[in-house]
């Protein structure tokens, strides 16, 4: 996976409560085996006409918003267990997702496809969506490292929580795999100090 960087970036905005993972990414979609090409159908049919023209009033079509960070009403990734809906947001280009409360299937799935799940309090979440409609092209920064997210315009900041081991892997990039063999070094030392039975 890419490391975790701090984020400076503008938003996309999806003010929707309770979005499951089948609005992400439909179920007709997942046959595919590995991760790339499924950006172009995050949101389909939210997204695209029947003939696959864009629908002109979903934010994705908007040349106004876009980002590195989405930021969705309460509820976000509930519904059916798929990975595929970060794969989704991944391959879009997103790194952040924002919401007060996400299904706990889908937090993880983001966590290990090296998406961050935001949450912040309802009262900062709507801070987030008013500055958006005030300014398309406001700025966000979110720091993994000290587990801030700053509405960069007026300077407000939320602390959120994260999982240390997770934030590990965030900041160097790995996966379970590549944790384990970064402590290579360490295992090999304990398994030296075992006794051996003959």
């Amino acid at each position: 996976m890419q490391a975790f960087t701090t984020i400076h970036s503008t938003a996309v905005p999806l003010p929707i409560e309770d979005v499951d993972t089948d609005q992400i990414i439909p179920a007709r979609f997942l046959k595919a085996t590995t991760r790339e090409g499924f950006g172009e159908n995050l949101f389909c049919d939210w997204r695209y006409q029947q003939d696959r023209t864009p629908k002109p009033d979903f934010v994705l079509n908007n040349p106004l918003y876009q980002g590195q960070i989405l930021v969705a009403g309460k509820n976000f990734g509930c519904g059916s267990s798929r990975e595929h809906a970060a794969w989704a947001l991944g391959d879009y280009g997103f790194r952040v997702v924002v919401s007060s409360f996400f299904a706990d299937i889908f937090r993880g799935n983001a966590l290990n496809n090296g998406i961050l799940p935001v949450v912040v309090s309802p009262e900062f979440l709507d801070a987030i969506f008013q500055a958006m409609e005030q300014n398309p092209q406001a700025a966000f920064t979110v720091s993994l490292e000290e587990q801030f997210l700053q509405i960069d315009a007026t300077g407000a900041r939320a602390a959120f929580d994260i999982d240390p081991y997770k934030k590990t892997c965030l900041l160097n990039g790995y996966d379970d795999i590549d944790y384990l063999i970064s402590k290579k070094d360490k295992i090999g030392a304990f398994e030296a100090q075992l006794p051996t039975f003959a």
